[in-house]
């Protein structure tokens, strides 16, 4: 009776990779019939540095450091490389090592503006060609006669806007709020005409300041600016809400 006993394992096997160029890890399957030379030649399209510069680490599966696998003429097999082991990739050249880590030792390619006015093959050059943005003049007309008739609208509306008034506030996606005109005029966070209210309720976004500067004096959640379109002063008395009764 044959009492040989034949081990059959499995011709492929799974591996971690790392390596010192990323701090990223990938998982891949190789042959264990290669040899380690060969097994370089393919890491050199995953980990992308040249296989002649390749020192090998290998690792457990709890990332116990076992061997280096310094001998390219054995096979891959022939270490203790089981599933979910870890093999750690140093890279000896030191050309790529670190290079795109931090960008701003990045050489970046700059162009003056008149070279790439010149240019047939820019973004700019396409729009122009296509009548696209800033570059269809009809379209940017249009734009600017309604941007101007919006502001002609706003300055209309200020006139009848003091401060001191009463006022409600309809904003689109907003419920109704009712208040006190605080302020009239431009401010220093964004162009154009701005009216600051001082809600009757704590519906608004601030104290009266944006950015620091203050334009008016109000509790907190009590102030907001808002587009004098927006605005409608007249007779709106401030409701009771009873907060006093027992």
């Amino acid at each position: 009776m044959d009492e040989s006993v034949t081990v059959i394992s499995n011709p492929t096997v799974s591996v971690r990779l790392t390596s010192t160029l990323s701090s990223f890890e990938v998982n891949r399957r190789f042959n264990r019939g290669i040899t380690i030379a060969e097994f370089k030649s393919k890491l050199e399209l995953v980990i992308g540095c040249p296989a002649a510069s390749m020192d090998l680490q290998l690792f457990s599966t709890s990332d116990k450091f076992l061997q280096n696998l310094n001998d390219n003429e054995a096979l891959l097999g022939s270490y203790p490389v089981d599933d979910d082991c870890r093999i750690h990739v140093i890279d000896r050249s030191g050309t790529l090592t670190g290079a795109f880590s931090d960008l701003s030792k990045v050489e970046k390619y700059e162009i003056s503006e008149e070279a790439y006015q010149k240019r047939a093959d820019s973004l700019r050059n396409f729009k122009k060609n296509m009548k696209v943005g800033q570059f269809n003049e009809e379209n940017m007309g249009k734009r600017e006669e309604a941007h101007a008739q919006k502001e002609e609208e706003e300055k209309a509306a200020l006139a009848s806007i003091t401060v001191g008034k009463r006022c409600q506030v309809q904003v689109a996606g907003q419920p109704t709020k009712i208040g006190t005109v605080m302020f009239v005029g431009t401010t220093d966070f964004k162009p154009g005409y701005w009216v600051g209210v001082k809600y009757d309720e704590p519906l608004g976004k601030n104290n009266g300041s944006v950015n620091g500067k203050q334009y008016f004096e109000c509790e907190p959640k009590y102030g907001a600016f808002v587009k004098p379109l927006s605005v409608t002063v007249g007779d709106f008395p401030e409701e009771d809400y009873g907060l006093d009764e027992m």
